[in-house]
């Protein structure tokens, strides 16, 4: 079967959560909830927690069931290259990147895709993280027979970071 030969999923899927493993579950719920400011919603001892955001049962699972101690896997092995959390708008994205900078949490690239704006980090476990809002789908580039044309642009993160007081954006 190639992938054009199989029925395309339902439109109304959507990815429901990531469970990461972690090595150390303090220190990854001091990531997400305190410095990304995720809820905790439910916590399994030193083994397991899952959180979200705007209380939905999750959003991120960690767990340390095979991995409690562990190291970062090397670079050229296979495995999670990143997950990505959306964010409503660009004041909000604005104000998560503001706490990373304050937070003085390194990031490890910033790009303007056309359809989107895009933040890059890794949280304690060297799992890769994308901050990111998306454009309206009328303000996407676009090929000449109408397709998308997602762009890989340097993002002004300082401007970006300028823009975390801007009021919130209505229906988004």
């Amino acid at each position: 079967m190639t992938q054009g030969d199989s029925e395309p999923i339902d439109p109304r899927a959507r990815i429901g959560h990531v469970h990461l493993k972690v090595a150390d579950l303090d220190r990854s719920l001091a990531f997400y909830c305190g410095l990304l400011g995720f809820q905790l919603m439910q916590r399994m001892g030193s083994q397991a927690a899952f959180v979200s955001a705007g209380g939905y049962h999750h959003h991120i699972g960690l767990n340390t069931w095979e991995s409690a101690g562990g190291t970062r896997p090397p670079r050229g092995t296979t495995g999670l290259y990143h997950h990505a959390v959306l964010y409503p708008d660009r004041a909000a994205l604005a104000r998560a990147v503001k706490r990373l900078v304050d937070g003085g949490w390194p990031l490890t690239g910033a790009s303007d895709h056309g359809v989107s704006e895009a933040i890059y980090l890794d949280d304690p476990d060297g799992n890769g993280v994308e901050l990111y809002r998306d454009r309206d789908p009328a303000e996407w580039p676009r090929t000449s027979d109408g397709g998308v044309a997602m762009t890989i642009e340097p993002l002004d993160v300082e401007a970006l970071v300028a823009s975390a007081d801007a009021p919130v954006e209505a229906g988004r």
